[in-house]
């Protein structure tokens, strides 16, 4: 009898761990192919490449570098456990005060006529200074009510964007100076972002 159930007894399976490749390698993996598609796309329909062109090169690594800075402030949020859904439209309102403060007097419809060609560190600290007030709101809210960062953060989002398009009446901000505008030109964003990402990966190691 007893022999009968073990000869009907189904076999284990084997233990050994399966080796999967690290987390970072798939991800470069999975970018690798994605590039490749889209190489393979632009032969195809253009006959020329997609990815090693100059000009496209440029604009991407300037795209990269102003979401980068703003994944980097995310980033420490997400490692203790929280979110932040606001951080665009607060993102959309510092820019826009920002640039209203940095606007050139030659336009006659600037935001602030009397506040035009101000030195290009006063729009700067003030675009700062609104990102820092909506993350102390931010923060001062979900740690006095216990309110979940979700609702919390949610609630700020559509303020910041309300403010944004309230602040500038839907229309666009432009005639900026020159001195400002150059921050966003040529390597400059790129730099911005290395530096940024160097002293907050030195803060989060050590």
């Amino acid at each position: 009898m007893s022999n009968a159930i073990l000869q009907n007894k189904p076999a284990l399976a084997p233990t050994g761990k399966k080796r999967r490749l690290p987390t970072e390698l798939s991800i470069f993996l999975v970018l690798i192919g994605i590039g490749l598609i889209f190489e393979l796309f632009g032969w195809i329909v253009r006959d020329q490449s997609f990815l090693l062109n100059s000009q496209r090169l440029v604009l991407m690594i300037l795209q990269v570098s102003i979401i980068g800075l703003l994944a980097i402030g995310v980033t420490q949020v997400i490692i203790t456990t929280g979110i932040d859904l606001s951080s665009g439209s607060v993102l959309a309102l510092s820019a826009m005060i920002a640039a209203s403060l940095a606007q050139t007097s030659d336009f006659s419809r600037a935001v602030f006529p009397s506040l035009t060609d101000l030195p290009v560190w006063i729009p700067i600290v003030v675009g700062l200074g609104v990102g820092l007030l909506a993350g102390a709101i931010n923060g001062s809210i979900i740690a006095i009510t216990g309110i979940p960062p979700f609702i919390a953060t949610l609630g700020m989002m559509v303020s910041a964007r309300g403010l944004a398009r309230f602040y500038t009446e839907g229309q666009p901000v432009s005639m900026l100076s020159d001195s400002y505008t150059a921050i966003g030109q040529g390597a400059m964003p790129v730099i911005i972002f290395l530096v940024v990402a160097v002293i907050f990966h030195i803060a989060l190691r050590y």
